[in-house]
């Protein structure tokens, strides 16, 4: 059982549904996302151009979501175009991670802090943590005082902390491969085991599901590699490794295959708690407004990106669990 503070939970309400249920929209993309807009622009992309499509999705989704996660880089101004009922979070992280070093430690953004995160309206903070429960000892116990420290100084902001952990293998960098998903169970819920302990002071966990759903017997699109049982019991065992409420990001899957796995999590007897989803939802819209202009970009937002998140929340009201069971005041 999570025990917070009566402004934490009070955040945490902004950021749910009246049944405590975590429907957001994710588009703290910073260098991938000015990639994707450059795939389909015959100009140069800048900075101006990224800013302006989170603003479209901003104004355009969050009418339909709970909240959004937005980055200070280039996602205030969409934080200031959002719907007046959907929350905010606010990415902590630099982007990606420095590929020459051994571990993919994680760094804090230039210039910020907690303090000044809050100040723009923030009611959440989050941190990407790219973590391999196998590598080397010396590495991981660097990320365990990292994220001791930013858990320290939400705590001390009053302020919920959204930890995001996205696994890998520091042996084998296909993550799309047979053997990574083989390896991805155990990966998947020893992190969020080891992020769930008090000290970390972590209110909720943004993970992965714990099966590449693309090897699940029924779903797969190459080799079977976990029978529709077998996948059953890892969901079930990753509910089963916190008491944290905890929400499914979409890892860049297809729409139709994120709806299909929150509806195989609930009947696998996962307690998810909601999602935080990006790229499922919005990616598509990129190329309309890349290669024909922001008019363009909106008209899909309008049409296919809103179909997109109603449909999920639509699953979601099926799915979900209330976080409210997870949490003590």
């Amino acid at each position: 059982m999570l025990n917070i503070s009566s402004i934490k939970l009070e955040a945490l309400k902004r950021l749910s549904n009246e049944n405590g249920i975590i429907g957001a929209l994710a588009i703290d993309q910073r260098g991938s996302l000015k990639k994707m807009i450059a795939a389909d622009s015959t100009t140069d992309v800048g900075k101006e151009e990224i800013i302006r499509f989170k603003e479209l999705v901003s104004e355009e989704l969050t009418p339909y979501a709970t909240s959004i996660l937005l980055d200070p880089e280039y996602g205030l101004p969409a934080a200031k175009v959002r719907d007046k009922n959907s929350g905010l979070l606010i990415a902590y992280e630099k982007t990606g991670y420095d590929a020459t070093e051994p571990g993919r430690l994680p760094d804090l953004l230039t210039g910020w802090s907690v303090k000044r995160l809050k100040a723009t309206g923030a009611d959440a903070i989050k941190f990407l943590l790219y973590y391999d429960v196998d590598e080397d000892a010396t590495i991981n116990e660097k990320k365990h005082i990292f994220i001791e420290r930013v858990g320290s100084e939400c705590l001390a902001e009053d302020i919920p902390f959204f930890l995001e952990i996205v696994t890998y293998d520091a042996t084998n960098d296909d993550v799309k491969s047979a053997e990574f998903a083989k390896a991805k169970p155990r990966k998947v819920i020893e992190a969020m085991r080891e992020f769930s302990k008090p000290a970390y002071n972590v209110d909720v966990l943004k993970v992965e599901v714990p099966v590449n759903m693309n090897f699940v017997e029924g779903y797969a699109n190459n080799e079977m590699v976990y029978t529709k049982e077998e996948a059953a019991t890892y969901f079930k065992a990753q509910s089963e490794a916190t008491e944290l409420p905890f929400i499914f990001l979409s890892a860049g899957v297809t729409t139709k295959l994120f709806q299909d796995t929150l509806v195989f999590a609930k009947e696998s007897g996962s307690t998810f708690n909601g999602v935080l989803c990006g790229r499922a939802t919005w990616s598509k819209g990129v190329t309309p407004y890349a290669a024909e202009g922001e008019d363009a970009g909106r008209d899909w937002l309008k049409s296919t990106g809103k179909k997109n998140i109603e449909e999920l929340n639509t699953i979601l009201k099926m799915t979900a669990s209330s976080w409210y069971a997870k949490v003590a005041e």
